[in-house]
């Protein structure tokens, strides 16, 4: 089967780069949702929500992505 004709899953990237730079916008969600849980739990709440778009799911689904982005390229 050609590269053209192969499929590619929703959770891979167009490039290596923008793969890690979801994932580290995801982790500086998770970070400041942990900080702010206390004083602000809706902002907490929202930033939760988006590391899991960031993520595109769970950070299996990040893994997943990051290992067909690398197949990929």
């Amino acid at each position: 089967m050609s590269s053209e004709m192969r499929s590619t899953s929703p959770f891979a990237s167009k490039s290596l780069a923008r793969h890690l730079l979801r994932g580290g916008a995801a982790a500086a969600l998770v970070a400041l949702a942990i900080a702010v849980n206390d004083d602000l739990p809706l902002l907490a709440l929202c930033a939760g929500i988006g590391a899991v778009t960031a993520l595109r799911g769970c950070p299996l689904c990040w893994t997943v992505g990051l290992f067909e982005t690398l197949r990929k390229t």
